[in-house]
């Protein structure tokens, strides 16, 4: 077995102090963390033991956040895998490959019920069937290490440095979320692509904001079960918060969108529909908050 992490053993020196005082109920509670980071704890004679729980899956919301803790790498990169993992297995390896100097941390909501392994420096969260999109994203999220949080589609492969040019831009304390494809509307309707810089919203192909922000925003809305305009609204928080939504180059690929091309075109429109009158719960008439004419300055 391979040594558990130290967060792993940190808990479980923890809890051996909460059953010594007899604090039961905080023990049990341990206990669940441990296992929704992947080890199973038995206990013995001489001590307790940690095994690794491949098959286990989790609860999104019972996976623990370490967002209050110190970050200590320059950016998490994240990906939830809805059953494609050759995407991600690209993903990673092309960012293992694009080198750069910067330190990052790695890891993957699992969805699929399978037992994909993309290598010991990747953290992967395998939840329990039946998750949505944005609680197995924020699952992803909530375990961000890196001071920027960057949350990928599988349909994106890096050709070089993705993590230099997003660091760099989120060093303006304005904005708020950045990435290389953005998204402007006249009327909160339709909308369209755009060069920017500064846009209404950052698609979520390669979205990436600051740690901090994502503590205050606090994720994704967790009614998207499906993936469709979830970023649309997270970028309209991020604007309603005070902070812009910039278009930044990024060395990236697209390749195809598995989850679309997988959706009959009557249950894309039926979820669209659904997801887009989410959106306007809360923003509907908040034309505010568009760009407008300040586009492309």
């Amino acid at each position: 077995m391979s040594q558990a992490p130290r967060e792993v053993e940190a808990l479980v020196a923890e809890r051996e102090e909460r059953r010594r005082a007899k604090d039961f109920a905080a023990a049990d509670a341990l206990r669940g963390r441990i296992e929704a980071l992947g080890y199973r704890i038995l206990d013995g004679a001489e001590g307790p033991t940690l095994e690794p729980t491949q098959a286990a899956r989790v609860r999104a919301a019972d996976v623990p956040s370490v967002l209050g803790e110190p970050a200590t790498a320059d950016a998490t990169l994240a990906w939830v895998d809805e059953g494609w993992p050759e995407d991600i297995r690209r993903a990673v390896d092309a960012t293992r490959a694009s080198g750069g100097g910067s330190d990052v941390h790695l890891v993957v909501a699992d969805l699929t019920g399978g037992d994909a392994h993309y290598g010991d420096d990747v953290e992967i969260l395998r939840l329990e069937p039946g998750t949505g999109w944005a609680a197995a994203r924020n699952a992803g999220l909530r375990r961000a290490r890196g001071r920027i949080v960057i949350a990928l589609d599988g349909s994106i492969e890096p050709t070089g440095d993705v993590v230099a040019p997003l660091l760099l831009a989120l060093r303006d304390p304005s904005v708020g979320v950045c990435g290389p494809f953005g998204i402007s509307t006249d009327d909160l309707r339709e909308f369209h692509e755009s060069a920017g810089p500064v846009v209404d919203a950052i698609e979520g192909y390669c979205l990436a904001l600051r740690r901090e922000l994502l503590v205050e925003l606090g994720g994704f809305d967790e009614r998207f079960r499906w993936y469709r305009t979830a970023d649309i609204e997270l970028s309209f928080r991020v604007k309603d918060a005070g902070y812009r939504c910039v278009v930044v180059e990024v060395p990236v690929r697209k390749h195809e969108h598995r989850m679309w091309d997988a959706t009959t075109p009557e249950d894309r429109d039926r979820l669209s529909k659904r997801n887009y009158n989410r959106f306007l719960e809360r923003f509907r008439g908040r034309t505010d908050l568009l760009v407008g004419g300040t586009e492309g300055g």
